[in-house]
């Protein structure tokens, strides 16, 4: 029998009971397809691997019974199969490599997982050409799809899976987690509050020791700011300069990981080493780190509108909380980021 208790298989998913508890009773009898609604760093890929864990388990092995499960908790488990976007978005042949997936048999068990990550940025067509596969799919195949929204071309789509909703993780169970790991109560305010529930992304801060320096330098920027064009443009090279710095941490990484791949492909060719891939998935990291540094800031100058609002209501306060919340938007945009901030400063400037 297996040994790992259900606490222990989900216990990298943080503060979404009824997320595990739909997913433990359903890994009992699973479904065709599963759809997992939620945030970025929500937990949803961590949570996959544990409902593939209760699935793709084998008992009947006497000498590791948890053998199945301890692979499907790691990602590693030929069975389960995580399919993203070579790009921004899915596009024909990104579903087509899901489809061609779910027509393959299950290498080792009687099931076969494929997790289908940022679906939400799939385009009408390729949405099209999954409706078939999930219609009729084979009976081995269970098809997750993790998405942050549901768009309004992927409604049909929805209807065909069982949803599952996960909600941003709460301030009380990020700072509770990041007591359990280790760290003080000063450093669990900041990265509590510079995470905004987005666990990933706490945990990237735990060892990023420029963080208190960026959240002072961003709270400093309302005071800062006035009709002289060029302390705006300072501020702002400030800003990107702190970011940049803080970006290294993950460039480095990425090196690293450029290196171990050339060297498989002076030993084993270039055909299908996924370099295409893996160039795709390090600028996304990128992009996903500086859109996150740029709401973090982006949030600590709203709190201080917030506050002086609180203690004194007044109409500057709240066109710039406005004007901030505009910015924040427009960053799932992609906008030029100096653009950006400067545009912003600037027009808060003009408020007086």
């Amino acid at each position: 029998m297996s040994t790992a208790t259900l606490t222990e298989i989900f216990e990298k998913v943080i503060d979404q009971e009824e997320a595990i508890n739909q997913l433990q009773s359903s890994s009992q009898n699973p479904v065709h397809a599963y759809l997992f609604v939620g945030p970025k760093g929500s937990c949803r890929w961590e949570a996959a691997k544990a409902f593939a864990a209760l699935v793709l388990r084998d008992e009947k092995s006497p000498s590791d019974p948890d053998r199945s499960m301890k692979l499907a908790l790691r990602g590693d488990h030929p069975d389960l199969v995580r399919v993203e976007p070579t790009g921004t978005q899915y596009r024909d042949e990104d579903v087509q490599r899901l489809i061609n997936e779910a027509s393959r048999s299950p290498i080792e068990g009687a099931k076969k997982i494929i997790v289908a990550d940022r679906f939400h940025t799939a385009n009408a067509t390729a949405v099209g050409r999954l409706l078939k596969t999930l219609e009729e799919p084979p009976e081995s195949t269970i098809i997750i799809l993790i998405s942050e929204n549901i768009p309004d071309s992927q409604v049909t789509i929805a209807s065909r899976c069982q949803k599952v909703q996960f909600h941003t993780i709460s301030v009380e169970a990020m700072k509770a987690w990041l007591l359990s790991q280790g760290l003080t109560n000063e450093k669990t305010e900041l990265i509590s509050l510079a995470s905004c529930g987005d666990l990933r992304r706490a945990n990237d801060l735990i060892t990023d020791a420029e963080v208190s320096s960026r959240y002072e330098l961003w709270k400093s920027i309302p005071e800062k700011l006035g009709p002289e064009g060029y302390k705006i443009v300072v501020t702002v090279d400030e800003i990107q300069s702190a970011i940049d710095h803080a970006q290294e941490v993950i460039s480095a990484r990425h090196e690293e990981e450029m290196e171990e791949l050339s060297e498989y492909e002076k030993q084993m060719g270039t055909r299908g080493s996924g370099r295409k891939d893996l160039e795709a998935k390090q600028k996304r990291e990128i992009r996903r780190f500086r859109t996150d540094e740029l709401q973090f800031g982006l949030s600590i100058i709203s709190n201080i509108y917030r506050g002086e609002l609180l203690s004194t209501p007044n109409t500057l306060s709240i066109q710039a909380i406005e004007k901030i919340q505009t910015a924040t938007k427009n960053l799932g945009r992609n906008p030029n980021e100096k653009l950006l901030l400067q545009s912003l400063f600037i027009s808060i400037s003009e408020l007086g």
